[in-house]
């Protein structure tokens, strides 16, 4: 079988067996009659190939590989021991993925959009993938970012509560530039919160998160909001080029976009404040 997807503007192909089933949050961001420009091969190995070249980066889900430009990733569950898939770059524009069968859990969100290298694709176009709780509010979109347990989703849910705010994405959301403006685009991976949309919203702010006894905010200079969000942003550091495009990209975004600090508590008047800090800096 075949569908064609798209993702920001990144147009891709998938090629795979009819007995392997596609997640339905990736489903939202099929996209027939388009012309692909990247094209992956799905198939079921019962022994994943032997990466050749130099040994670029290893970590608890992930071992890259490189040779002669390319790429190749033999991805694991995370803590677990064996590998489920292998990831292989044919070409500038053409992957193959070999996959163990029987991998139930392959085909969770998380795990399936990591056979693509989609990071990898996303920024050499120049988008930057956030760790944030994604709202539309007023046709922009606030975004909710900051260390696992801060309370993203939940601060999402109090403007959702207090402001009908439409949730998009509970976990991540895609950063691009159209012109002058930043929009965020959906992302099909939403974590635990289970709420994904495929939606292209103008980026009202960012607010990054910390726990309190009191609702305080601030807005940061741009010295400070880099600080605060390269450590939310998906970059893959084994690649100089990935870490100097998110360095300018992140740069770019925070120029244009403010971007504030929230120590909050879980209340409506967590809500008020940072509603009345938009307002006055609007």
């Amino acid at each position: 079988m075949e569908k064609i997807f798209q993702i920001g503007d990144f147009k891709f192909q998938i090629e795979y067996p009819d007995s392997l089933r596609i997640p339905d949050h990736f489903l939202f961001f099929e996209a027939p009659g388009s012309k692909p420009e990247y094209f992956y091969r799905i198939t079921e190995a019962p022994s994943l190939p032997e990466p050749q070249g130099r040994l670029l980066a290893q970590k608890e889900d992930l071992t890259v590989y490189y040779c002669d430009g390319l790429e190749t990733r033999k991805l694991s569950m995370r803590g677990g021991q064996d590998y489920y898939a292998c990831y292989q770059e044919i070409s500038s524009c053409e992957a193959l993925i070999s996959i163990r069968p029987g991998q139930e859990t392959i085909w969770l969100d998380t795990a399936f959009t990591a056979l693509f290298a989609l990071e990898k694709k996303i920024s050499a176009r120049g988008f930057l993938l956030l760790h944030c709780a994604c709202l539309c509010y007023d046709d922009r979109a606030i975004l909710f970012s900051g260390p696992s347990g801060v309370g993203k989703s939940t601060q999402a849910k109090l403007w959702q509560k207090y402001r009908s705010a439409s949730i998009v994405n509970g976990d991540r959301a895609l950063l691009g530039k159209n012109d002058a403006d930043w929009y965020a685009y959906g992302w099909p991976v939403c974590g635990s919160s289970e709420i994904c949309h495929n939606e292209t919203i103008p980026v009202r702010a960012i607010v990054m998160l910390g726990q309190g006894n009191t609702n305080q905010i601030r807005l940061l200079t741009p010295i400070q909001a880099f600080s605060e969000i390269y450590g939310q942003i998906t970059v893959n550091r084994w690649d100089s080029h990935s870490i100097e495009r998110a360095a300018d990209q992140l740069e770019a975004l925070i120029n244009r976009i403010p971007v504030y600090h929230l120590d909050c508590t879980v209340s409506e008047e967590a809500v008020d404040c940072l509603d009345r800090m938009m307002q006055a800096t609007r």
